[in-house]
């Protein structure tokens, strides 16, 4: 087990703060307010309250602050019960969050609005501590200002892949009977196959997917392709808090999607409802009703059912 994350109160993290003052680092990084390096693990305190202790000693020194329930080697942060939240998917070998991994992740497939982002990041072990101190962590723990803010970092650091598959092209593929499942795995062996070409002759440890889709799934959506990648890949859910790798690739696939985004807004002169939600459709009504059915089609996934419940409020304003 290599990561675990505690939710403490004020006092525990003060008392964290204290027990490990005489190893404590700087980290200059968002949100972190405490850092400690230890021969076999680090921990790292976050203004959010959440502790996270990573390396081959992280149980024993998370056991010390709170429950840590042994799952299974796939098992990987805590949730707000202080109990390590368990995933679905492949069993990691051991201390995986300290290898070489080229981890894929994607954003904006629940969205009305808006592209599908796939990124692709390869994280070698030496990085691994710079990428934590670029700030790199769990996107769901971090505001899109701040992953706007430390994405050219990473691109700046690691070999990378970022496919955007703009709503136009989404929708004449959607049309032809593609599920999502299958542009999803589509893109993310694309990704992955355009980073092991900027690395050669260099390989990772492994690969890591945030998993979407059951393994024999994922390699029947690509069966078709002409290069299919499939040495040492991993499938595994929550995959950001297993490796920095899939964190990054995250931060650079939401990056992508709220850069589409801030053009899209422009192009129809207001900014975009993000999700799919009652809102999402009145927005799509005030575009289809002032730009025309075209325009909404131009930047929307036009098969979610948002569009029919839109064209309702179009018909109900004539």
């Amino acid at each position: 087990m290599s990561n675990i994350v505690l939710l403490l109160s004020t006092d525990q993290q003060n008392k964290v703060k204290s027990y490990y003052a005489n190893s404590a680092v700087e980290r200059k990084a968002p949100g972190v307010i405490f850092a400690a390096k230890l021969p076999d693990t680090a921990i790292t305190v976050y203004k959010s309250g959440k502790v996270m202790f990573q390396g081959s000693g992280a149980t024993r020194e998370a056991s010390r602050w709170g429950e840590v329930k042994e799952t299974s080697s796939n098992s990987s942060t805590a949730n707000d019960s202080n109990k390590i939240i368990k995933t679905k998917g492949d069993i990691l070998p051991e201390k995986f969050a300290t290898l070489s991994v080229l981890g894929s992740d994607e954003t904006g497939t629940g969205d009305y609005f808006g592209p599908i982002t796939v990124a692709a990041v390869y994280v070698p072990k030496e990085k691994i501590e710079l990428i934590y101190e670029l700030g790199v962590k769990d996107s769901k723990m971090l505001t899109d200002q701040i992953m706007l803010k430390i994405a050219p970092d990473i691109m700046a650091v690691c070999p990378h892949s970022i496919l955007t598959l703009r709503n136009d092209k989404y929708n004449a593929i959607q049309a032809k009977g593609y599920s999502q499942g299958k542009i999803k795995a589509m893109l993310h062996n694309q990704a992955l196959k355009h980073v092991l070409t900027k690395i050669e002759p260099e390989t990772p440890e492994y690969i890591l997917i945030d998993q979407f889709a059951e393994r024999n799934i994922y390699y029947n959506h690509i069966k078709n392709e002409k290069a299919i990648v499939r040495e040492n890949v991993l499938f595994s859910t929550k995959a950001e808090q297993l490796h920095v790798a899939v964190a990054a690739a995250s931060i650079l696939a939401r990056y992508a999607f709220l850069k589409e985004m801030d053009k899209l807004s422009k192009t129809v002169g207001m900014n975009l409802q993000k999700g799919a939600s009652g809102k999402v459709d009145e927005m799509a009504a005030r575009i289809w009703l002032k730009h025309g059915e075209e325009t909404l089609k131009s930047i929307s996934k036009w098969h979610f059912a948002n569009t029919e419940k839109a064209r309702k409020l179009v018909n109900k304003s004539k």
